[in-house]
């Protein structure tokens, strides 16, 4: 339970206190400024759009984003905050992009009406481990020349884990922005407030959610549950290297991580057998 003083502040990277910081026009106007690297005053509109993707058949799967937004030429943009760790999440984010970008076209229409979608990934885990860059930018371009192909489909990912504690980029305000997202007091986030009006506008809103009762207690049940995920994940990992070690294997180590993670993700024994490849009887071993 979080604490029931005055300090008391809602933590802005629990997905369910960011995305009430985007129903702010003003907040998301000019952290999608930042994002495209643009004045937010240059920016008209922010509107926000259904986050629920559906197929075109029963049987596809459903998308469902934490924030949509759509710009005033057409730009639309998912924001999405993942504080727990996420096996496939670059699968994960392809695909949401991918289905955004095809349900813009409508039978009968031309493939010009087709416009830009970004994807924007602010983690609090390590999905690029083997170096330090914060925040980068992905798109598509020719292996041989680098050159562009084409804009239209972008992702920005921001490791908040990755943070320098200073600034020295060029990319200076979405890094204040991470500081803001990764703040832990008041005192760390009105300080990065004091630099942008925008992020000052978050940290007004941020102040005013702390102290709405109802919303704290959805944050409070939010923030729990996160908290059961990874301890779940924790002892998950702690059992599977216990297994692992008693095997004697490290095949078997990294094997019984793969179960309990799929296992984890609501995967059935049978689903995990067909997918790890192992006979069923392993998987009941392991899980047992």
């Amino acid at each position: 339970m979080t604490q029931n003083n005055n300090n008391f502040i809602m933590l802005p990277k629990v997905d369910f206190c960011f995305k009430e910081l985007m129903y702010n026009p003003t907040v998301r106007k000019g952290f999608i400024g930042a994002l495209l690297d643009v004045d937010p005053e240059t920016i008209r509109d922010t509107t926000l759009l259904p986050t629920i993707l559906p197929g075109d058949n029963p049987d596809d799967k459903t998308g469902i984003l934490d924030v949509r937004v759509q710009l005033a030429d057409g730009t639309q943009t998912d924001m999405e905050m993942q504080v727990a760790y996420f096996e496939h999440w670059d699968k994960r984010i392809l695909f949401y992009l991918c289905r955004m970008y095809t349900e813009q076209l409508k039978k009968g229409n031309s493939y010009e009406n087709l416009k830009k979608c970004l994807h924007v990934s602010i983690l609090d885990f390590n999905h690029f481990p083997d170096d330090r860059t914060c925040y980068r930018t992905i798109s598509l371009r020719d292996n041989r020349t680098f050159e562009p192909y084409s804009d239209l489909l972008e992702i920005k990912i921001l490791e908040l884990k990755k943070l320098p504690k200073k600034s020295g980029t060029e990319q200076d305000t979405v890094l204040d922005w991470m500081r803001f997202f990764s703040g832990k007091t008041r005192e760390e986030m009105a300080a990065v407030a004091s630099k942008n009006k925008y992020i000052g506008e978050a940290y007004n809103t941020l102040v005013e959610l702390s102290s709405d009762e109802k919303k704290r207690l959805e944050y409070e049940a939010r923030e729990k549950a996160l908290r059961d995920y990874n301890s779940q994940i924790s002892s998950a990992y702690q059992r599977g290297e216990k297994d692992g070690l008693e095997i004697g294997e490290k095949r078997g180590l990294e094997q019984a991580k793969m179960v309990f993670r799929l296992h984890m993700q609501g995967k059935t024994n049978e689903e995990i057998a067909a997918i790890r490849q192992i006979p069923i009887e392993k998987v009941n071993e392991i899980l047992e």
